[in-house]
C-alpha cells in the first residue's frame, strides 16, 4: 500500500474543538489556579468559567450572571466548603431546579470524609474526588476529564 494514501491518524480529543465546557465552583484561588494551570499544560481544551461559591454558579448557570457564561454542553467541579452556599446546598437547589437537575457534578474537595462522599453521591454526583489523590498539579483530573468528555455525551 502506497503510504502517501493512507489516512491521517485521528486527531486526540483534545485537538479537536471544545467537546464540553467547565463551570469550576471554588473559593480557594489557589486550587482554581492550579486546575487552570493543568488544563493548559495538558492541552484540555475547554471553555472553563469559574464561580466563587454556589449562588455565584447558579447564576452562571442560569444565565443570569452580567458577565460570565458558560456554552453547553458543560459539566461542573464542585468544592464543598464554600461561603455563602456551599457545595451541598447547590446540589439541592441544583437537583430541584427542572432546567438544571440534569447537570454532570463531579466533586473536588479536600474533604475525604466518608459522611461527605456518601451525600454527595445521594445527591447524584457523577464522581467524588479529594483534591490531593487527583495527582500532582491536578494532573490526573485533566487527564480524567479529558477522556470522559471525549467518551460521553453532556446532556
Amino acid at each position: 500500500m502506497n503510504p502517501d494514501t493512507l489516512a491521517p491518524p485521528a486527531p486526540a480529543a483534545s485537538a479537536l474543538a471544545p467537546p464540553f465546557s467547565v463551570l469550576l465552583v471554588d473559593d480557594d484561588d489557589v486550587a482554581t489556579e492550579g486546575v487552570l494551570r493543568s488544563f493548559r499544560k495538558l492541552g484540555v481544551h475547554c471553555q472553563t468559567v469559574t464561580a466563587e461559591d454556589g449562588l455565584v454558579a447558579l447564576e452562571i448557570l442560569r444565565n443570569q450572571h452580567p458577565s460570565r457564561r458558560l456554552s453547553p454542553p458543560y459539566l461542573v467541579l464542585l468544592d464543598l466548603n464554600m461561603p455563602r452556599m456551599d457545595g451541598f446546598q447547590f446540589l439541592e437547589v441544583l437537583r430541584k431546579d427542572p432546567a438544571l437537575k440534569q447537570t454532570v457534578v463531579f466533586v473536588l474537595t479536600t474533604s475525604s470524609r466518608d459522611a461527605d462522599r456518601t451525600r454527595a453521591y445521594n445527591e447524584n454526583v457523577a464522581g467524588f474526588m479529594v483534591k490531593s489523590a487527583v495527582g500532582p498539579q491536578f494532573s490526573l483530573l485533566a487527564n480524567f476529564l479529558d477522556k470522559y468528555a471525549a467518551s460521553v455525551r453532556l446532556p
